[in-house]
């Protein structure tokens, strides 16, 4: 079993992201909407732009494509990130159209490729969680 890359405590989630954490632990991708224009946003917001309207939480696909990645060798600072390293961070398109920042298990550096699709893994999800966890989807 590989061990979880974040394993370090942050600060408890401001009350714009706790239902976005708390569906994460739930097994599910929570997402705000905004009512009016239909678009999800991310990160959390208090107001959706424009309209001025308060989001519902609305719960998305945690599918989507590598948008673009780095890969992490020296994590600075080192209190809040991995002690084990190199590993991989991605910007993700998700299927709502919005991105997320997220951290990549089974997949080698050297194989990720922009467009790869991925999926967000559920079962690595902590309180001590830093980034939301993707891996590359199955193939069907």
């Amino acid at each position: 079993m590989q061990k979880n890359a974040y394993s370090r405590p942050l600060p408890v989630p401001d009350s714009e992201s706790t239902p976005f954490w708390d569906g994460m632990r739930e097994g599910k991708l929570m997402l705000q909407r905004c009512a009016s224009s239909g678009e999800h946003l991310f990160p959390p917001v208090t107001f959706c732009p424009g309209s001025l309207e308060i989001p519902e939480w609305v719960q998305a696909s945690g599918k989507g494509e590598i948008f673009s990645w780095i890969v992490v060798r020296h994590p600075v600072p080192r209190d809040l990130y991995a002690d084990e390293v190199p590993y991989v961070v991605a910007i993700v398109a998700l299927d709502e159209g919005c991105r997320m920042t997220g951290n990549i298990f089974d997949c080698a550096p050297e194989d990720m490729r922009a467009g790869m699709k991925v999926e967000i893994v559920y079962n690595r999800v902590t309180p001590e969680i830093t980034l939301p966890a993707f891996r590359p989807a199955i193939k069907i």
